[in-house]
């Protein structure tokens, strides 16, 4: 979009007459009232006692009428930009072990397993965090780095998506989840290192305690926080003996994943169902709220030169006019070079 910054200044295009007016000797006089600058000399913008040839006063307004324009400042103003704050550090901490894969959930009256919700729910989240570096790691019996924290939340998204239940092993190594949070967020201001865990068990597998890994945690300012998947009732069928009912998520160790949301400053969470993972992923946003895209910036291109630069040549053509005239206008001869 074309605008001037300050278009207010073309008030002053009819100074130069103006001035004219004011400068010019009064009728009847013998001599003039005020003399005129040289530089103003050679223009009559009012038509007065030093006429000129016509199309020196248009030039003379001309270059005036490009000066104020360049001076109104035109400018190209492009398309809104949204501006983010600096956002989160993100890691997402996902446990694919094998009790991910019990169908405890349901989505659309659907029966899926936790994973399956999960990657839909979580994927939501992914999609929502604009402006944050986001990272996933996977576990089971060991921890995977799936993707390093970046800004293509598109690739977080894909990763998960396409990640499965068992591929890190059918085990539960939390500890070493978190130590390898940590390892990649400790480089990160300290006040948007964020861990969001996820799992349906008890550490089971891996090197680092989860007691040990709360530490590093807290070292390092990370903070925790973690989610207990799994309903609580789920009807099996025993073949000859019928169904019965169990409680599928008896092995979540809530305990310590309250401790480690508490001593790093997050919070625990239960997500029986998926409504409730959906509003715990919603309370996470509230909690640790994305960018704010509410500013915007619009690229400005100033075009001031444009007729600054033609101004400064029609001028100098005008003033190196004369001077071509004269060389143009053939030299007299002299007695001596005449022929007899």
């Amino acid at each position: 979009m074309f605008e001037f910054a300050w278009p207010w200044l073309f008030v002053l295009l009819p100074l130069p007459w103006l001035v004219a007016r004011v400068l010019a000797p009064a009728t009847g006089e013998t001599g003039a009232a005020l003399r005129l600058p040289v530089a103003l000399s050679g223009f009559d913008l009012a038509g007065g006692a030093n006429p000129v040839a016509r199309w020196k006063r248009w030039v003379a307004l001309l270059v005036w009428a490009l000066l104020v324009t360049a001076a109104s400042r035109p400018q190209w103003i492009g398309e809104p930009i949204d501006l983010a704050r600096n956002g989160r550090d993100l890691m997402l901490l996902v446990d694919a072990s094998g009790s991910m894969d019990t169908p405890d959930m349901r989505i659309g009256g659907q029966e899926v397993t936790r994973y399956g919700a999960v990657k839909a729910i979580a994927g939501d989240f992914v999609r929502r965090r604009v402006g944050d570096r986001l990272g996933l790691i996977v576990f089971g019996s060991q921890a995977y780095l799936l993707t390093p924290l970046t800004f293509d939340r598109d690739t977080v998204g894909k990763q998960l998506a396409e990640s499965v239940v068992g591929l890190p092993g059918r085990e539960t190594a939390i500890g070493d989840a978190v130590g390898l949070a940590v390892k990649r967020l400790r480089e990160r201001p300290q006040d948007q290192r964020v861990a969001i865990l996820l799992t349906d068990g008890v550490n089971d597998a891996g090197e680092l305690d989860p007691a040990k890994a709360i530490d590093l945690a807290v070292a390092e300012k990370v903070k925790v926080y973690t989610i207990g998947i799994g309903a609580e009732a789920m009807r099996i069928n025993d073949g000859f003996f019928g169904s019965r009912t169990v409680n599928p998520s008896a092995e979540i160790d809530e305990k310590m994943l309250a401790e480690m949301a508490s001593k790093t400053g997050g919070r625990y969470f239960r997500a029986r169902d998926t409504a409730e993972l959906a509003q715990i992923y919603r309370d996470i946003d509230r909690l640790e709220p994305g960018a704010d895209n509410g500013q915007q910036f619009r690229p400005i291109d100033e075009w001031f030169f444009w007729p600054l630069s033609a101004a400064l040549l029609l001028a100098l053509s005008a003033a190196l006019a004369p001077l071509a005239a004269a060389m143009r206008v053939p030299r007299p001869r002299r007695a001596s070079e005449v022929t007899p």
